[in-house]
């Protein structure tokens, strides 16, 4: 591995980690040599994450955080200091979907997604770089947003709208942290399959968006591995404020 990608020595935070994507880039942050702490609302749905990563050659530890509650994320972060030291490099990926008209969404559902998705992005990311400052330590926050930051589909407002606001706001933290050497960049993944997606992704109105992809296929998690690697490591150290999109061209394709 070149040089400029080793996050030996590190310690990466990753939320939303007891599956799916997040689960995955745990497993790529340790196998770049971070130590890796898993982050989920109950953290006995860690343990594979865990194991698996330990299975593998890398180091990895549970922590339990709600990223709705602000008093969990502070005890989540109390124990990654005492543990392992300053996380210095946090993917914030907790996140959920809720899907139905918009005439009809419950105010509700609208509030959960929001919760989740854009205030618990905020929570971790203040608390993260409090800390940093606190420790006098530089750092990389990695906030996932989504193709629907940028895009817009039926039916699933609250999330487009949650995601669109973590896009913004990481423009909005890269400017006010770069003086204390904290970077805040984004991923912008379009369709992977994930425990969210997975049901709607076997509809047909799903495979004829997948015909419209540039790329004419969903995305692989390992699509996502260089892309990840670059905002955590040195190789991106001259990139902040970046909403980057890995999206097989879906973005840009015209209407």
């Amino acid at each position: 591995m070149n040089e400029r990608f080793d996050l030996t020595g590190r310690v990466a935070l990753v939320t939303g980690a007891s599956g799916g994507l997040g689960r995955h880039f745990a497993e790529t942050l340790a196998g770049a040599g971070a130590r890796v702490v898993v982050a989920a609302r109950r953290a006995e749905k860690l343990a594979e994450t865990v194991d698996g990563i330990a299975a593998a050659g890398g180091q990895a530890a549970a922590v339990a955080m709600d990223v709705t509650d602000r008093d969990s994320i502070a005890a989540a972060f109390d124990a990654i200091e005492a543990e392992t030291g300053t996380a210095g490099i946090v993917v914030n990926n907790a996140g959920i979907a809720r899907r139905g008209p918009a005439l009809d969404f419950s105010g509700e559902d609208w509030d959960d997604v929001i919760d989740t998705n854009l205030n618990g992005v905020w929570a971790v990311a203040q608390a993260a770089a409090q800390r940093m400052v606190a420790a006098g330590t530089s750092g990389s926050i990695i906030n996932i947003a989504s193709l629907l930051a940028l895009r817009v589909s039926q039916e699933i407002a609250a999330y487009a709208v949650s995601k669109a606001g973590v896009a913004q706001m990481t423009r909005a933290l890269a400017v006010e942290w770069a003086r204390h050497d904290i970077r805040v960049n984004a991923l912008a993944p379009g369709y992977f399959e994930t425990d969210i997606n997975r049901e709607y992704l076997r509809s047909e109105a799903a495979q004829a968006m997948i015909k419209r992809i540039p790329a004419r296929r969903v995305g692989e998690a390992r699509d996502l591995d260089g892309p990840l690697l670059l905002l955590a490591s040195d190789a991106g150290a001259y990139m902040s404020g970046v909403v980057l999109s890995v999206d097989g061209g879906h973005a840009v394709n015209p209407i």
